[in-house]
C-alpha cells in the first residue's frame, strides 16, 4: 500500500503548489492554536485552500473544542477536511457529524502512553481517520501539535493494529526517519511540517528528499 503524505503547516499558495508539485497527497492549514508553528489568519486559510487542485486535500487544523464552533471554523475556511487537535468529547464528535456530513472529519490522538488505544472505540464511529501526534494537551500552555518531537512508536503500531480506520503518524518526522516510521508502524500516511522546513519556511530540498524516502520505503515494503 502506498503511504500518503501529508504536508502541514502550510503558509501561502506558492508552498501549497511547491508541496503539490512534489506529490503531496493532503496539505495542513492551521488555525489558531494555543502554542505551536504555522497558524495562519481564516481568510488565507481559505484563499489557499481555493487554489488546491483535487484529489489533493485541505485539512483545515482547528483547536476548537464544540461542535458548533468547528462547523463555523470549517464554513469560514473552506478546507475539504478538518483535523481536530484537541481530545474533545466524543458526543461532540458526534454532533459534527450531523452538522459537517460531506467534510472528512480526522480526530488527532496525542501518544502519551497506551490509554491513548482507549480512545479508539470513543471516537471511531464519528470519524474518518485518525492522526497520531506527540501533543500535550494537559500542559499548562496547551501542545497541540506541531512539536518536533518523536513519540512511541511501539503504541502507534499498536494503535494502527487495533484502529478500524486510518491513521496517520506525525511528530518529529524528517527525511532521516521516515523510512523507518514507514518500517515500525505501517501508517496509511505520514504527516510532517518542521522536518522538511528551514528557517520556517517550506525547503524543497528536504521535501524531495522525503518523498524520495517514502517512495523508497513504500518500493521495498511492496
Amino acid at each position: 500500500m502506498r503511504t500518503r503524505v501529508k504536508v502541514c503547516c502550510i503558509a501561502s499558495a506558492e508552498e501549497a503548489a511547491m508541496a503539490v508539485a512534489a506529490g503531496a497527497d493532503a496539505l495542513g492549514l492551521v488555525g489558531a492554536m494555543p502554542s505551536g508553528p504555522g497558524p495562519i489568519p481564516d481568510e488565507r486559510i481559505a484563499a489557499i485552500a481555493t487554489t488546491v487542485p483535487p484529489p489533493v486535500a485541505t485539512f483545515l487544523l482547528t483547536s476548537e473544542t464544540r461542535a458548533e464552533a468547528i462547523s463555523a471554523h470549517i464554513r469560514a475556511s473552506g478546507p475539504t477536511a478538518v483535523q481536530i487537535v484537541s481530545h474533545i468529547d466524543p458526543a461532540e464528535a458526534a454532533r459534527l457529524a450531523v452538522l459537517e456530513p460531506r467534510v472528512r472529519r480526522v480526530q488527532v490522538i496525542h501518544v502519551g502512553g497506551n490509554d491513548a488505544l482507549d480512545l479508539i472505540p470513543a471516537y471511531a464511529p464519528h470519524i474518518h481517520a485518525f492522526l497520531l501526534d506527540s501533543g500535550r494537551p494537559n500542559a499548562t500552555v496547551r501542545e497541540l501539535g506541531g512539536t518536533g518531537r518523536v513519540h512511541d512508536w511501539a503504541i502507534s503500531a499498536e494503535f494502527i493494529r487495533a484502529s478500524p480506520l486510518p491513521v496517520f503518524l506525525a511528530g518529529g518526522l524528517t527525511p532521516d526517519n521516515a523510512a523507518e516510521a514507514i518500517r515500525r508502524v505501517r501508517p496509511y500516511g505520514l504527516d510532517l511540517c518542521s522536518g522538511i522546513r528551514t528557517d520556517g519556511r517550506l525547503d524543497p530540498e528536504k521535501l524531495r528528499a522525503f518523498m524520495r524516502a517514502v517512495c523508497s520505503a513504500d518500493a521495498q515494503a511492496g
